[in-house]
């Protein structure tokens, strides 16, 4: 059992959940299975090289095999795949399931995402309870006419810009 959540940690968490933040599926293969996991925390962090940030938790199952292959997928879900975030969110050991889904860089690939891609392992940085896995962007691809399905107070939703309204 964990300890009690102090003030600032109960704050922090309030804060935290009114940030907008796509939803994402980062994907691994074990062998000829694929794994993944729900996350939000996911950004660009450069353009030369192509590096992206995805912070998973030490516990992760999906972080292990990511440290054994040295490779992973990016999968920003679309705002009509929200019942895949769900599924990813939690421990199972079949998440792929029925899922439509193909290998595409030795990394599984969700069909009909909004953002896909694949990745290398650059680095591995401490970050708290979670490591900050640095990925050196293999390829990429987008779906420009899907939104990205959004976390934002603890629900799913999409984004729509201004003008979209």
């Amino acid at each position: 059992m964990s300890a009690p959540l102090t003030d600032l940690q109960t704050e922090f968490r309030q804060a935290m959940a009114n940030l907008c933040a796509p939803v994402s599926i980062i994907t691994v293969m074990d062998g000829d299975r694929p794994h993944g996991t729900t996350v939000s925390a996911v950004m660009s962090l450069s353009m030369d090289p192509l590096l992206v940030a995805v912070a998973l938790a030490d516990t992760s199952e999906t972080l292990a095999r990511i440290r054994e292959s040295k490779a992973f997928g990016v999968n920003v879900l679309a705002g009509d795949q929200h019942d895949i975030a769900g599924r990813f969110a939690t421990k199972g050991p079949d998440k792929f399931g029925d899922i439509d889904w193909h290998q595409v860089e030795s990394v599984p690939r969700i069909t009909g995402t909004a953002v896909w891609l694949a990745c290398r392992v650059a680095d591995l940085l401490p970050g708290g309870d979670h490591t900050i896995v640095v990925g050196d962007v293999v390829a990429a691809e987008s779906d420009t006419d899907a939104q990205p399905l959004t976390y934002h107070r603890r629900g799913f939703g999409t984004h729509a810009a201004h003008g979209d309204r």
